[in-house]
């Protein structure tokens, strides 16, 4: 998912479209409500396929900068970063945004400190 966002801002494109699961539209939702992306929706498949897509239209500043300058992944399956509630990273001190995964749900790393929970960090945006 991260990395057809970062390709699709780099190539300047209106919209992506990425396979769904539950935790990816959490990331959507997140994205849209910190203003990085404009709006995301499922978008049914067509061909036969059995899974649904999230369509996400990205966003960019008025003369075609783009807003997502950079995403990373930080947790991968060969080394999980978990940090608990008083250690939770900020990014580039505070102008970009941790997306966690804890026992809550999908939250920012903003909400996850205000809330006084930890979990997993999935990935930075900035």
């Amino acid at each position: 998912m991260l990395t057809r966002i970062r390709n699709a801002t780099l190539a300047h494109h209106p919209r992506v479209d990425i396979p769904a699961s539950k935790v990816k539209v959490e990331i959507a939702r997140i994205l849209e409500r910190e203003g990085y992306i404009l709006a995301y929706r499922l978008v049914e498949p067509k061909d036969g396929t059995p899974q649904k897509s999230i369509r996400l239209t990205l966003k960019y500043g008025p003369r075609g900068e783009r807003v997502i300058t950079g995403i990373e992944r930080v947790s991968r399956p060969g080394r999980r970063v978990y940090f608990g509630h008083e250690a939770v990273p900020t990014v580039l001190a505070g102008l970009g945004t941790s997306i966690l995964t804890t026992s809550r749900g999908v939250m920012t790393g903003r909400d996850a400190r205000k809330e006084g929970v930890g979990g997993e960090v999935l990935c930075n945006v900035w």
